[in-house]
């Protein structure tokens, strides 16, 4: 399972993500539950042409949600937290 594309879902843009961002060089994904760290280091140099250091994941289990009276699950998802080396930044972060 090594398409790039299915592996990154898309940036977490929080304050925690722009503090760790700015003082860091540590940028926070949304993942593939599937990928595992090898496959998203690879992804990440691959489509935004940068060097990465390490690469720590987590999972997220899915919240309980009430709607009146039926029940359900928010789905899971899984976070990466990439660290580049220093001098490489992420433009989709960025805003360009």
């Amino acid at each position: 399972m090594f398409d790039p594309y299915q592996i990154i879902k898309g940036p977490l843009v929080t304050e925690k993500s722009t503090t760790l961002r700015a003082e860091e060089n540590k940028y926070t994904l949304f993942v593939s539950l599937k990928a595992n760290k090898t496959e998203i280091k690879r992804a990440v140099e691959e489509l935004f042409k940068v060097e990465v250091i390490k690469v720590n994941t987590f999972n997220l289990r899915g919240k309980k949600k009430k709607l009146g009276i039926h029940e359900g699950y928010r789905p899971k998802r899984k976070k990466a937290v990439v660290t580049l080396k220093p001098g490489n930044t992420i433009r989709m972060f960025e805003g360009a």
